[in-house]
This record gives structure tokens, sequence and C-alpha cells, in this order.
């Protein structure tokens, strides 16, 4: 079955690739590599979660923010090799959490981005990971999110 397809089935939509908000590029490619610059909680051009978790947000509303930058993120991937069947692995997530003074769940915020990404790709879905604190994030955004993926020519 199609990565897309499993994704419709899940109840998931890809997005359009998001835009850079400063002075990058959204992915960069290098051998059989695609590193995604981070990606926010952006729908539609709208910024969908605003704020610290734990203040703001739950630890499942979080989770849901965690999830919509993921898909941004496999919209960049998608932008950059043309059909997400063209991934042979997911290598490594880096997940930022907006976090509220004495908030440490981080790793259960980040599980929105990995648990979609075994969703979708079943076992080439597991990735190291990171999931790091901060005290702002750029715009606010409550979480932000990179994937490298590894790709089949």
């Amino acid at each position: 079955m199609k990565i897309e397809d499993t994704m419709h089935q899940l109840g998931l939509t890809l997005p359009e690739a998001p835009k850079p908000v400063a002075s990058y590029v959204p992915f960069v490619r290098t051998g059989n590599l695609v590193y995604t610059s981070g990606q926010i909680c952006l729908e539609k051009g709208e910024l969908k979660f605003k704020g610290k978790a734990g203040r703001e947000y739950s630890v499942e509303q979080a989770y849901e923010a965690a999830q919509l930058c993921c898909l941004n993120a496999l919209a960049v991937v998608k932008s950059a090799i043309g059909d997400l069947d063209r991934v042979s692995r997911v290598v490594k997530v880096v997940g930022f959490v907006n976090s509220a003074p004495g908030f440490n769940a981080q790793p259960k915020v980040v599980n929105g981005a990995s648990d979609l990404l075994v969703k979708v790709f079943g076992e080439a879905g597991k990735h190291a990971r990171s999931a790091v604190g901060c005290s702002d994030l750029p715009m606010d955004t409550t979480v932000e999110v990179e994937i490298i993926v590894e790709v089949k020519d």
C-alpha cells in the first residue's frame, strides 16, 4: 500500500509544504539523506498551537501539535523527493517543546511525531530521537520538529 494511502486510512492529510519564515531552505539533501528544517505548528499558513506546554496546552494537546509539525515535515520531504514511498527509513527526529517552568513531559509530547511516523512507515518509521524543552520557540509555537530520512534511489 502506498504511504499516502496509509495516511488517508489513518485520517491524516498531507498539507502543502510550508514556506520558510526566515532565511533558510526547507530541506537539504545530501547523498541518500534528507534533512528537514524545523517545522512548526502551521496549519494552512496559520499558527495553530501558540504558547507553552504545561500552561496553555496539556500534554495531549501538545502531542497533537507535534503531530502537526511532523505532517509539515513529511510535506517538506515529499517536496524534496516527489513521493513518500521513496523513504526507506526515518533516521532521526528532533523535537523542541516550548515548556512552562517545571514542565518535564517533553518525551510524551514528541511522541506525537514519533507515533505518527511508526503508524505511517511501520518498522521503517522507528528512529533515533531527541526531545528538548525550551523556554521559547520562534513565533511562540508550542512545538518544533525536524526529521532526517533515508531515501531510496
